[in-house]
């Protein structure tokens, strides 16, 4: 799934997702202005919770307004970084959270994530970004970009988990192409209530592929 397989919209444009959030409309559908793409925490505690111990320090790609962040503080978990390309979401969010000691927000791109030290994060969380990038005018250079920034700033060992919708197949060639050598677990995971607006960019809007890739000690 590349540029040319979406529609004419750039989900790799700050402009794009600025109007987005900006929008009484689209800003947030879920409760309280909060809308959680593919999947909510409960759905993917049980591997988040085998994976990545809750002192991890984690990143959350292109976090959005998602709730998971939030979820995961409550569920014990002590330092989350989240990160956006939109100016405007991260500043509602850090509005809505300033009570909230364990989750910072950045505006930053993650095809240009320099503020971090390499080897900064134990874990890296993508839910739906690296799909976006593939939707971007720049795919897929744009993602390959971004997961060399993730290949970076990762420490030796730590989890990249990648949430998509891509196909399985697609996705380990765009991480292979990285060099760095990932070790790979996958899981598939069934979602039947599924927004309409995801068809953005799902061949199979019922379908949520859970990949967890470990770099090397």
């Amino acid at each position: 799934m590349g540029g040319a397989d979406c529609n004419s919209t750039d989900f790799g444009a700050a402009a794009y997702w600025d109007a987005r959030y900006s929008s009484p409309s689209t800003g947030g559908k879920g409760r309280d202005g909060f809308f959680d793409w593919y999947q909510a925490y409960p759905a993917l505690r049980p591997i988040i919770r085998a994976c990545v111990p809750t002192s991890t320090r984690v990143l959350m790609l292109g976090c959005g307004n998602s709730l998971l962040s939030e979820d995961m503080v409550k569920d014990g978990y002590e330092d989350i970084v989240n990160m956006d390309i939109s100016s405007v979401v991260i500043e509602q969010m850090k509005e809505k959270h300033m009570d909230i000691p364990q989750l910072t927000y950045m505006q930053m791109d993650v095809r240009d994530m320099s503020l971090f030290a390499d080897g900064s994060f134990d874990c890296v969380i993508d839910k739906g970004t690296l799909d976006a990038m593939m939707c971007g005018d720049d795919a897929p250079h744009g993602a390959s970009r971004m997961l060399a920034e993730v290949a970076r700033i990762m420490r030796p060992g730590g989890i990249y988990m990648l949430i998509t919708y891509g196909a399985p197949k697609e996705r380990l060639t765009l991480l292979n192409q990285v060099r760095c050598r990932w070790e790979v677990e996958l899981y598939i995971m069934r979602k039947f209530e599924v927004p309409s607006l995801h068809s953005e960019w799902a061949p199979d809007p019922s379908i949520v592929s859970t990949l967890l890739a470990v770099t090397p000690l």
